[in-house]
């Protein structure tokens, strides 16, 4: 009986894997800079128009401007124009991050090695809700408490 429970469990995490989408992409490796790359992970996403294109192979910190380093791994059949613009984008309020790609119109295309130069970085949920917060609090407001 246990090895039948055992077959069963192996055969879910073979069709999961299958299923899932989550092998890693083999095509060719471009890098994109970012000031902030908060919650991206290496295996997250690379999408073009929700679509997956590819994974984030890894991360580095480059060490002259303290600026992070994404290396990413595009499907081969995919050709980004030479301004094709990064940013980091969720899959929703608690979701996980990805990094979204939008081509450009330019006829010239990154070279396998190339780099994105155009990058958006990473939106801080907890900074955009502490400013949403002191502005509905009346912290940018000014009172007028002098008396005539």
């Amino acid at each position: 009986m246990g090895a039948v429970v055992l077959a069963v469990a192996a055969f879910f995490l073979v069709f999961a894997y299958s299923r899932g989408n989550v092998a890693p992409v083999e095509g060719y490796t471009i890098s994109a800079k970012f000031s902030a790359i908060d919650g991206l992970s290496v295996g997250d996403d690379v999408r073009i128009s929700g679509i997956r294109v590819g994974t984030v192979v890894d991360q580095t910190l480059e060490p002259d401007f303290f600026r992070a380093v994404v290396t990413l791994s595009i499907w081969s059949d995919v050709v980004l124009p030479e301004d094709t613009t990064a940013m980091i984008a969720s899959d929703g309020l608690l979701g996980g991050k990805y990094v979204a790609l939008q081509p450009g119109g330019l006829e010239e295309t990154i070279a396998p090695g190339g780099q994105i130069t155009i990058t958006q970085p990473a939106v801080n949920l907890e900074t955009l809700l502490g400013k949403l917060i002191y502005n509905y609090s009346g912290g940018s407001s000014s009172s007028d408490t002098t008396a005539d």
